[in-house]
């Protein structure tokens, strides 16, 4: 695993070990950013079931602000931290070690902050997506700042649903065995 562009391109990234962590390829990470490169500039990257980072780090890479990691496996998080440390990246960046859940919840207190929220739970966790997606079209949609736009990765054989609350979405992505659904908010 590499970053594939900006201040970190090419750095070699860490992946957690275990059989559970499946990381996003680098060629579907290229995918996600060809789409979001206008966005991501400036942007507050928040990501869920952050794994090892990557998706995140390829944000700050690439001009966001800020990336939020948001991931409660001790493993994960010993790789986000070594990955971040790797890249002698010492600021611009949050690290929620719990749940998506209970993630989401403390930062909508917080008020609209992010621009561009990416959940990747593992695949075969399919509660996660409903539950996640329904927090940010509904209880927690106050995390999402203005124009904010939400991706998830998702196998490619399991639809996600169109709309969960606010959340509608716009575009699927696929590639491979994986697809990237985006949904940004109504009204």
């Amino acid at each position: 695993m590499r970053v594939i562009a900006g201040e970190y391109r090419s750095r070699i990234l860490r992946a957690p070990q275990g059989l559970e962590v499946r990381p996003t390829s680098d060629r579907l990470r290229e995918t996600l950013f060809n789409v979001l490169t206008p966005r991501t500039e400036g942007a507050v990257f928040l990501d869920l079931y952050a794994g090892s980072g990557a998706v995140g780090i390829e944000a700050l890479s690439r001009g966001a602000a800020e990336a939020i990691f948001v991931e409660q496996a001790e493993g994960s998080l010993r790789a986000i931290r070594a990955n971040l440390a790797s890249l002698k990246i010492q600021s611009r960046y949050g690290l929620e070690a719990r749940s998506a859940a209970a993630a989401l919840r403390n930062l909508a207190e917080r008020g609209p902050q992010a621009g561009i929220v990416f959940l990747d739970p593992p695949y075969a966790a399919e509660e996660q997506y409903a539950l996640t997606l329904g927090l940010l079209g509904g209880a927690c949609r106050g995390v999402l700042g203005k124009n904010a736009i939400v991706v998830a990765e998702h196998e490619k054989r399991r639809e996600l649903e169109e709309r969960y609350g606010a959340l509608l979405r716009f575009r699927v992505l696929k590639q491979g065995d994986a697809a990237l659904s985006f949904y940004r908010a109504e009204g």
